[in-house]
């Protein structure tokens, strides 16, 4: 048993300590908003805040967040700084598809959380493993402007 605090839930994780976190989280934690892509880390699809970090949950060994702190995409709206990121997503229709946005919100989330005023190229820089086929970059970069902006006003 892995015990972990999934997005304000103290829960216990039954499953292999190898298994992925993706699979624990969609198994164990019956989270639908955690997506699978290319199930190697370089998709960015499943990230996860672990601890306030962006981790590609497929690539992360269940054994290595005992006892952390697991944000996923259906716990923004209980994050400050993510509840921000989410509402800059939907102001701006950032989403397309809508399969790789849960990740990329996630990833900026954490960035944004360590530091309030990134610059754009660390935006840039962050959203650089993220693949979105659906062509929505120059929405997806305005809206993580947009919470920037709101964030470092705060």
């Amino acid at each position: 048993m892995i015990n972990i605090q999934h997005n304000d839930k103290q829960q216990s994780i039954d499953s292999s300590p190898n298994a992925q976190l993706y699979h624990a989280l969609k198994d164990t934690c019956k989270d639908a908003s955690v997506r699978f892509g290319c199930g190697s880390g370089h998709c960015g699809a499943c990230t996860v805040l672990v601890n306030g970090q962006a981790e590609n949950s497929c690539s992360t060994p269940s054994w290595s967040v005992e006892n952390a702190v697991i944000t996923t995409p259906s716990g923004l709206l209980q994050d400050p700084v993510g509840r921000i990121v989410l509402d800059a997503f939907l102001s701006e229709q950032a989403a397309q598809c809508g399969y790789c946005i849960n990740g990329i919100m996630m990833r900026l989330t954490g960035l944004f959380k360590r530091d309030k005023n990134a610059t754009d190229n660390q935006i840039t820089e962050a959203l650089t493993r993220h693949l979105c086929r659906c062509g929505a970059h120059l929405r997806i970069f305005k809206a993580a402007k947009l919470a920037r902006n709101q964030i470092a006003n705060q």
